[in-house]
């Protein structure tokens, strides 16, 4: 399946790139919609832009449902007014109030004011719900059943109202006020109409679906919580649960794919939380938004601090090389270090911020054991940094002929490259825990405090180690 996704990506950039879109959709059309879908994740947002469109309407409608709301919010800011009223109107309810939630304020409202009078209806239904519980995330769109119905009038209506329903495979029976008064499956129909006319008939020859269903039917009120909801599916290995509400009645279900999605979720909460660091998700979601969406001004705002709090720690470095401009003029060789000192210092503070980073979103670092990877992560940075300043101090010994160079080379290098590690897991962990985009602030404070060591650590080892030549 990958080699297939692969060649399928490589084609359809090949296509886009010559600009040959007959050709892509029909590529497009004969391709499943799986491999659609792992293909577009991969492709740039102007590119998913261009496949979208190029898809026929009823591939375009489910894709768009089963593709994230990021993606989803990002295709709708491409589509005409017409075109985004008709995707939004042709959705299922719960998926359509889960993009609503995403989207801003105002573009929701117009959004949910041009649906069709019966899908507002059942979108503000489900919108009255609290956030987080089976009330917002069920879908109306079921099939329910009467007892007194005959398998063959039971198999007619499911056959009448399946195109418009989301699942099929679970049938639900409620009685004249909608209560909930039992559960069966598609499959339990059609094994019963099979034995219609037997010992379990009744004198008409057909079997009534009061007798083939389950009485016991496991349901979730509108208040129970989604991750209890999605666990419970996933637990009993169910397609579908009831959603009732407090006097009983049946008002909606909750889908196992919902369930997967509701779980993956969860999970990656539960990894921020765990790690101390609760609603980082949407945190850096909305804040990768606006660096890539925003206009100039929201930009400046996230980015321009930083650059100016790091401007002025340049200047300090700059002090500092001026403190010390009597070192440089007495023996030349000095400069030519400085700049592998603060690069490789550099490097190794980015390695670090960026396993930390990696490290949180995975759930591998948690808050209670922090300070045991910060030592570690110290203990690596030390190491490497051993590893580096002897090779570069030999270097510096051996093709200079000055040893206490090389020596002051050697011991700022492993100062340096161990305070970059330690920054760079000791600043985004800050920066998140002060609420701070640490996407756009971590490397340059990691920079600049890492050049100001250096040079001090540097110039000071030289003033000690090769004084006397000064």
């Amino acid at each position: 399946m990958a080699e297939v996704t692969n060649e399928m990506m490589e084609k359809v950039l090949e296509l886009i790139e010559s600009k040959d879109m007959t050709a892509l959709k029909a590529l497009l059309a004969a391709a499943e919609e799986m491999e659609i879908l792992q293909v577009f994740y991969d492709l740039s947002d102007e590119e998913q832009v261009i496949v979208f469109r190029m898809l026929s309407k009823d591939v375009a409608l489910s894709v768009f449902e089963e593709l994230d709301t990021d993606v989803q919010r990002n295709l709708l800011s491409s589509f005409s007014k017409e075109r985004a009223i008709e995707m939004v109107n042709e959705m299922s309810p719960d998926d359509r109030v889960r993009l609503l939630d995403e989207l801003p304020a105002s573009v929701a409202k117009r959004l949910l004011s041009s649906l069709s009078p019966e899908e507002r209806k059942s979108t503000n239904i489900l919108m009255g719900y609290e956030t987080e519980t089976a009330g917002r995330i069920m879908t109306t769109e079921y099939i329910s059943l009467r007892r007194n119905m005959t398998v063959e009038q039971a198999l007619e209506r499911v056959s009448e109202l399946a195109e418009d329903k989301e699942t099929v495979y679970t049938l639900f029976v409620t009685d004249d006020k909608k209560k909930l008064e039992g559960v069966l499956t598609l499959k339990g129909l059609l094994i019963a109409r099979g034995a219609s006319g037997s010992t379990i008939g009744k004198t008409d020859g057909n079997t009534l679906v009061g007798e083939i269903m389950s009485k016991n039917a496991i349901s979730v009120t509108t208040d129970t919580d989604q991750e209890v909801v999605a666990r419970t599916l996933q637990e009993l290995d169910l397609l579908a649960i009831p959603v009732v509400d407090k006097e009983e009645r049946l008002v909606g279900i909750v889908t196992i794919d919902d369930a997967v999605d509701i779980l993956e979720e969860e999970a990656t909460e539960d990894i921020y939380d765990q790690a101390g660091f609760a609603d980082v998700t949407g945190n850096e979601s909305d804040r990768s938004d606006v660096l890539i969406n925003g206009n100039l001004w929201k930009i400046w705002k996230v980015r321009m601090p930083f650059l100016l709090a790091t401007m002025v720690l340049g200047m300090l470095s700059g002090l500092v090389i001026d403190g010390f401009e009597s070192t440089l003029e007495s023996i030349a060789a000095v400069a030519i270090f400085i700049p592998l000192i603060m690069g490789m210092g550099g490097n190794v503070g980015t390695q670090s911020s960026t396993v930390f980073t990696r490290g949180v979103v995975l759930g591998h670092i948690q808050i209670k054991n922090f300070l045991k990877h910060f030592i570690k992560e110290t203990g690596v940075g030390f190491s490497i940094g051993a590893v580096i300043g002897a090779i570069s101090g030999a270097v510096a010994s051996l093709f200079l002929g000055l040893p206490m160079l090389g020596l002051a080379v050697a011991l700022a290098m492993v100062v340096t490259m161990t305070v970059a590690s330690l920054l760079g897991f000791l600043v985004p962990y800050i920066l998140i825990k002060c609420n701070v985009d640490q996407a756009a602030g971590s490397a340059p404070i990691i920079t600049s405090l890492k050049d100001i060591v250096a040079l001090v650590v540097y110039f000071v080892c030289v003033n000690i180690f090769i004084g006397n030549m000064l």
